[in-house]
């Protein structure tokens, strides 16, 4: 728990893993929240909700991992606990008033003392519809964006929604703000202004919401309220309740992992033209002839057919094959990614079933290199820098110089992606890109503030469930006969547990078999599969015989005698 006082190399202009504390023992934590279906299917005929803390004091290597995350609270289903998930969150605010207010008070191994400890929740981790749901802010329709609030730049058109205009954050002088060939408009708007606690508090205040309650009486009076409200406010966010909370920078993560797969779902889906990914659609064609721009996209009236012309960005049939080749050829090392392979069809050119680690590689290392043969070099340039720019905020150490150059990459790589895909293309998690490196200089690295830890707890939740019909109890009871062995594996010695188990890859094994033989042939790594009888060439003894005369040690005295042989 002192391991950022007491170890931590500090370097000027580099963020690191967050450590921000008066007394180096008190806790810093984050919550999580998501829903899952207990039953191990993907169907939302059930949700229910985790409420997790993860402590920030534990070394990067700990932080993160299943046994250091806590179950707080688990929400029953079926149903999402929705906008009412604050009264399931109220016993947890108050403890953590209590923690910031009073604390608790501790014994400290390390030193031999007692000391009061208190604790500080510094901001949340969620998907983007628990984001709604935690923080009170509608992430649907016009205004979803959280961060831009009011000044949210949508547009509507046939058929959705879409997020453009970014050019509003270019300087005022630059020549794009004047083309229309973005959106058929000039832009002149100045970029959003960010929002201090203390704005969203003035903006709750002159807001009215409805009684937050599961009771369905409320339940149904509420529904039959329509207040209209100037903002785009649901609720006054609980977390509001804890006195820190409104001078927090930041509230809630926008959540890397899922904006990075809906990404790269968005590309690969318009670059292969995949039915029902595809954002080039007959309606998206339609949106262009409505804005005006690019007319060698619009839909063509041939023979009585509506023809869609063939855009730039979109591969052939042939370059659909060969893409989708390359990838099941791609062989990558035990560990870092699952088999993609199994996911490409090369008969059919398409791309189905990503999971979101899958679209965080494809996405920073396959897709830029796949690609570039079949479009044109301005296109395959711009997704390389797009590619480019996750791969830099994923990195394990920020620094800020860099972050402010990031900021700069990705305005000008999304008002080059409003040139090139039609306005469908720009959904709110498209959009929600431009504002991660800003976060980033805030919170530091994202792999301290993105789903996957959680998503891997959720997997151990699932497993829980023995009886169906009681998920809930068998979650909690299996939970705590956890907690309990991995506290007792911490002080077990001599024995094998989950904290002193060697990595599957360890390969400095001892030789127990070749004692007897020359130290060249005895191999200190893991043998993979039976052993194969092989005769060598003529050649091939030449070689072995000049590697054993170099390397081998036990022939040094024979190799001394005959040099003192030739010498007389």
């Amino acid at each position: 728990m002192r391991w950022h006082k007491d170890k931590r190399c500090e370097t000027e202009g580099i963020l690191r893993h967050p450590a921000d504390a008066e007394d180096a023992r008190n806790v810093r934590l984050t919550l999580s929240s998501d829903g899952f279906n207990p039953f191990g299917n993907m169907s939302l005929s059930y949700s229910m909700w985790s409420v997790m803390l993860i402590p920030y004091n534990l070394p990067p290597w700990k932080c993160m991992k299943e046994s250091s995350i806590f179950l707080s609270l688990l929400i029953p289903g079926p149903r999402s606990p929705g906008t009412e998930i604050d009264v399931y969150l109220q016993p947890l605010i108050d403890e953590l008033n209590e923690l910031w207010v009073n604390g608790i008070r501790t014994y400290d191994s390390f030193n031999g003392s007692f000391f009061q400890l208190h604790a500080a929740l510094l901001w949340t981790i969620n998907d983007f519809p628990a984001y709604g749901d935690l923080s009170g802010w509608r992430t649907k329709r016009y205004k979803a964006c959280p961060v831009c609030n009011d000044d949210s730049s949508s547009m509507r058109l046939k058929s959705k929604i879409c997020f453009m205009g970014h050019r509003r954050y270019l300087p005022q002088t630059h020549t794009w703000r004047r083309s229309k060939q973005h959106d058929g408009k000039q832009e002149f708007r100045l970029a959003p202004k960010m929002l201090t606690g203390q704005d969203i508090i003035n903006q709750l205040n002159s807001s009215s919401f409805p009684t937050l309650s599961k009771h369905p009486t409320i339940v149904s009076d509420n529904k039959r309220k329509r207040l209209a409200n100037k903002h785009n406010w649901s609720k006054r966010s609980i977390f509001f309740d804890l006195p820190y909370w409104k001078n927090l920078m930041l509230h809630h993560k926008l959540d890397v992992m899922h904006i990075e797969k809906n990404i790269c779902d968005n590309l690969v889906g318009i670059i292969l033209n995949i039915d029902g990914k595809t954002k080039d659609t007959i309606k998206a064609r339609e949106d262009l002839v409505n804005l005006k721009i690019r007319k060698e996209l619009h839909i063509q009236e041939i023979g009585g057919r509506r023809v869609k012309p063939h855009a730039s960005f979109t591969l052939t049939t042939s370059e659909k094959v060969s893409f989708c080749t390359f990838l099941k050829s791609v062989k990558f090392p035990d560990g870092f990614a699952s088999n993609i392979s199994q996911c490409v069809n090369a008969n059919e050119g398409r791309i189905t079933g990503l999971k979101s680690h899958d679209c965080h590689v494809l996405l920073q290392r396959l897709l830029p290199i796949g690609i570039r043969p079949y479009i044109p070099k301005d296109i395959a340039t711009t997704i390389s820098e797009l590619s480019n720019f996750f791969h830099d905020l994923c990195a394990k150490t920020l620094r800020i110089s860099e972050l402010e150059r990031m900021q700069t990459d990705i305005v000008f790589i999304l008002c080059k992606l409003e040139k090139i895909f039609p306005p469908a293309f720009f959904d709110v998690m498209v959009h929600l890109a431009v504002h991660l490196s800003w976060e980033a200089t805030i919170i530091g690295p994202v792999g301290y503030s993105w789903m996957y830890p959680i998503e891997r707890s959720l997997r151990y939740l699932k497993q829980y469930v023995r009886n169906k019909a009681r998920p809930k109890g068998s979650i909690a009871e299996a939970y705590i006969i956890n907690e309990s062995l991995t506290f007792c594996s911490m002080y077990l010695h001599g024995i094998e547990t989950r904290f002193n188990r060697i990595e599957r890859n360890y390969d400095n094994v001892e030789d127990v078999e070749n004692n007897n033989e020359l130290s060249v042939f005895s191999g200190r790594v893991r043998l993979l599969g039976g052993s194969q009888f092989k005769r060598l060439t003529s050649d091939g003894l030449k070689k072995a015989h000049w590697y054993i005369l170099n390397n081998c040690d036990e022939v040094a005295p024979y190799l001394e005698y005959v040099s003192i042989l030739v010498q007389h």
